[in-house]
């Protein structure tokens, strides 16, 4: 039974590898967009969107889409209200609010 479970986690482990290379690939192409002043670091953006929304960060993605960086950050609000934003990358627009 213990070599059918250690067996079952190297197989779920093989079946993730390919997310995980992936994954490596968008860090290293956000790293390389930061180092090319493509976008701003997440610090810059983050103290930005304060100024106009308060609140805690709860979670923060960064994507490309078409020719453009976005960062995507989940916030909770003093309120108690969840917000999500669309923000540029680049200079820290916003782009879009729920």
């Amino acid at each position: 039974m213990r070599h059918l479970a250690s067996l079952s986690l190297f197989a779920f482990a093989a079946a993730l590898s390919p997310l995980a290379a992936q994954a490596d690939g968008d860090h290293d192409q956000a790293r390389a967009a930061l180092v090319a002043g493509e976008i701003l670091p997440l610090p810059a953006i983050l103290e930005r969107v304060a100024r106009v929304h308060p609140g805690s960060v709860l979670e923060v993605e960064l994507e490309r889409r078409r020719e453009r960086w976005i960062y995507r950050l989940k916030m909770l609000k003093a309120d108690g209200n969840l917000l999500r934003l669309a923000v540029d990358a680049r200079d820290g627009t916003i782009l879009k609010r729920k």
